[in-house]
């Protein structure tokens, strides 16, 4: 693959006080452009892999870079290029929706008209325009998610990391989430998500790398994969690779 958006040779990393690696050997190119899925069961290292991607974990050791640039020590000159929307709600409830994306852009120096801008353009596409004023405490599951997501983009990221973005929400929402990342994707944006859920990933995905037990099982284009596995779908592919 010529130049790889992400790049992760031998990565590994073993939490204090286990005796198991969390993330054991881990080789990994992802393109630009792709929606690339990280899959796996509960425990699989997805979460971790995510968290170092984006610098919110050490690792014991192996190489990490995206754009070029070191994970371990480039991370301030990462951090603009990149939008993280974790598996937590990470957001303040007393706050309205307003004021939490106002927040959140000032960390990235947004001009108060890019801002106004981006702020209603997003809020439209996710159809919140009418809660903008609601305080996020308020809010249903789906809703404070894709909040979540609105503030991991106001920036203009070119890399989009999102930790399982649809557990645990509404059918309504889990609709809006996907349907905006299919444009984003669509838009250029390259996408990188974790996820357990296979027939979501089947749908969004160009590129996936199936983990267990901290290694990754297998790697490629979903079709690819299922006609080499002679798997009917990902979740097929998913049951067949990996132990209970």
């Amino acid at each position: 693959m010529e130049n790889p958006v992400v790049r992760i040779l031998d990565l590994h990393k073993t939490y204090h006080g286990s005796s198991h690696p969390s993330v054991d050997g881990l080789s990994l190119h992802i393109g630009k452009g792709s929606f690339f899925g990280l899959l796996g069961p509960n425990g699989a290292g997805k979460t971790t892999t995510i968290s170092i991607l984006c610098g919110l974990r050490s690792y014991d050791r192996g190489q990490v870079t995206i754009h070029d640039l070191d994970v371990k020590y480039q991370m301030s000159r990462i951090k603009p290029l990149i939008g993280v929307v974790p598996q937590d709600i990470a957001l303040y409830p007393e706050l309205t929706i307003g004021e939490n994306l106002r927040f959140f852009a000032g960390m990235y120096g947004l001009r108060p008209e890019e801002l106004k801008s981006r702020m209603e353009s997003y809020l439209c596409d996710f159809g919140l325009m009418p809660h903008r004023d609601k305080k996020t405490g308020h809010l249903s599951g789906g809703m404070k998610r894709q909040v979540n997501l609105i503030a991991a983009l106001l920036h203009r990221p070119s890399l989009l990391f999102l930790d399982e973005p649809t557990v645990g929400v509404d059918v309504h929402s889990r609709q809006v989430i996907i349907e905006n990342l299919k444009n984003l994707h669509a838009g250029g944006m390259t996408v990188i998500y974790t996820s357990h859920d296979m027939k979501e990933a089947e749908t969004l995905c160009t590129d996936v790398a199936l983990m267990d037990h901290g290694c990754m099982i297998c790697e490629g284009i979903p079709r690819e994969l299922m006609d080499r596995e002679s798997a009917s779908s990902l979740e097929d592919l998913f049951i067949k690779k990996t132990r209970p």
